[in-house]
């Protein structure tokens, strides 16, 4: 029975190779007059912030350039991007990177129109205003942060990395152009497309979940597992990343409908204390979760199972179920995801921070719509399984 849902995405979706060059025609229809472009280093040595500088003097387009996000997003760079937006009287924001430049900008947005500290807007619907027009150009096909309603910003004081949560922050132009992923590094290939994997099967598991982001998600499962060997083991293949893109997209509009689970519940805190990348730690955990949670749901893990191409002919639903938690360890092990430990993180100093992540993990509200209940001390076990 479909139960009553909204489904949110920008409003507008640009896809495809060499789909960037669209941008300008894109910025024009915001009647904005200049633009904070937000970005990294990386992006500004690679050529793109330069590439988006060019299309957006050829729209006529002023802008201010903002790099300063060396990592993860954190409150430090947000309120450092929100002076110089507001020093050069911007009046819209262009991100162009991977998940951590959007989630900035995003984050930006909301300090420019609703004031306060970032910390004020942890949790859900706290954004009373909505944000200046967003164009986000993702550069990694993994996040999904140009399709969702979600950034994930970093307490610095408090070591938390903080969800806020609020369909103000849906960025209004997403341009999903998948040349722009044809020089990520495989090790950044297979965390972010990992990343991608975990939005759409806990978007697809969730208690959350409705029938339109099940088809979303499902077609995303597909195409990574299809997709994510081979962009891995070939950089340049772009019909592999334009695939990967695709799916990346599709996840993110997946579970910023329905939901996240215990995945990123449990991943937040390993990024804000031993500060591990947003894509490595979900990768991380992914086996160790499905594992735990195939059993809850083993109908749904049994057409993900199809999904990833297994034959589950003859097979019971919960041994279908199975050949999920299987494929996708295998998956995990072709693209070399490490282990927590491999990471070089100390046992003793990970054992000290069990309970606080634990206590983090719950708290952030994810686990909650995974469909197996976890308790603390059940999240604890699955830490030092994962370990």
């Amino acid at each position: 029975m479909l139960r009553k849902a909204e489904f949110r995405m920008p409003g507008t979706l640009l896809q495809g190779p060499g789909c960037l060059e669209d941008l300008g025609r894109e910025v024009g229809k915001l009647s904005c007059k200049k633009a904070l472009i937000v970005s990294d280093e990386i992006m500004k040595k690679v050529g793109y912030v330069q590439r988006v500088e060019t299309l957006l003097k050829g729209a006529g387009v002023d802008y201010a350039v903002f790099t300063d996000v060396p990592g993860e997003p954190q409150d430090t760079y947000v309120e450092a991007g929100l002076r110089v937006y507001r020093e050069e009287k911007c009046d819209f924001l262009l991100a162009i990177g991977g998940g951590s430049p959007i989630d900035t900008a995003k984050a930006i947005g909301i300090l420019h129109t609703n004031g306060g500290s970032i910390t004020d807007y942890m949790g859900a619907e706290k954004v009373k205003k909505p944000i200046p027009p967003l164009v986000a150009i993702p550069t990694t096909a993994g996040t999904g942060s140009e399709v969702t309603r979600f950034t994930i910003i970093t307490d610095t004081k408090n070591d938390v990395k903080m969800l806020i949560n609020s369909s103000f922050i849906i960025p209004t132009v997403a341009i999903a152009d998948p040349t722009l992923t044809l020089s990520v590094p495989p090790k950044t290939t297979a965390a972010t497309g990992l990343d991608a994997f975990c939005h759409a099967v806990e978007a697809y598991v969730s208690k959350k979940e409705q029938p339109t982001t099940d088809l979303l998600a499902l077609e995303a499962i597909r195409l990574i597992s299809q997709n994510l060997r081979r962009a891995w083991c070939n950089g340049e293949d772009l019909e592999a990343r334009s695939n990967m893109m695709r799916a990346a997209t599709l996840a993110g509009i997946a579970f910023n409908n329905s939901s996240v689970t215990l995945i990123h519940g449990m991943s937040r805190p390993i990024g804000a204390v031993f500060h591990v990348a947003h894509g490595v730690s979900n990768a991380l955990l992914l086996s160790v979760w499905a594992e735990f949670t195939y059993i809850a749901k083993p109908e749904k893990f049994a057409k993900v199972a199809e999904a990833m191409g297994e034959n589950i002919e003859g097979l019971s639903v919960l041994d279908a179920a199975w050949e999920a938690v299987e494929a996708i360890s295998r998956l995990c092990e072709d693209v070399e995801i490490p282990s927590i430990k491999d990471m070089g993180i100390a046992k003793e100093d990970y054992e000290r921070a069990l309970p606080k992540m634990a206590r983090d993990a719950i708290a952030s509200g994810s686990p909650a719509n995974n469909p197996r209940s976890a308790t603390e001390e059940q999240i604890i076990e699955l830490y030092r399984k994962a370990y």
